[in-house]
């Protein structure tokens, strides 16, 4: 191994156990993953129980599960929960859409602030 090699891996080696100083950018990252994170646990999560809705009612529809459940035609409730989960889907993104711009608004003041500060070259 040559010589640059190894003191590149011992650099890398040895970040891992030097303490990281936190910086003004440090906390812009942290601020902006606290305005989208709720936003996205909420897509995610609803987006996931949409499909799940959706998926039943299309089981019912496609096999013989209604019959099992003791549903004589569960052509018409599968439908049903199909056009359900659907519909939840749809609203889905103007929801997370609604969620973000709403935490967006109430923390700009705060990144703009944090922003112009590290830009200007302040530190605090």
């Amino acid at each position: 191994m040559e010589r640059n090699d190894q003191e590149f891996l011992v650099q890398k080696i040895r970040t891992q156990y030097v303490e990281k100083e936190h910086t003004q950018l440090d906390a812009l990252k942290e601020l902006d993953a606290k305005v989208k994170r709720p936003a996205n646990v909420f897509a995610y999560v609803f987006g996931s129980i949409s499909a799940i809705i959706m998926g039943s009612g299309m089981s019912l529809v496609m096999t013989n599960i209604g019959q099992i459940l003791g549903l004589e035609n569960a052509m018409v409730p599968g439908i049903a929960i199909g056009v359900v989960g659907m519909l939840l889907a749809i609203i889905n993104y103007p929801i997370y859409k609604k969620m973000l711009t709403s935490r967006k608004n109430k923390y700009a003041a705060q990144i703009l602030q944090l922003s112009e500060e590290i830009m200007s070259g302040k530190e605090n």
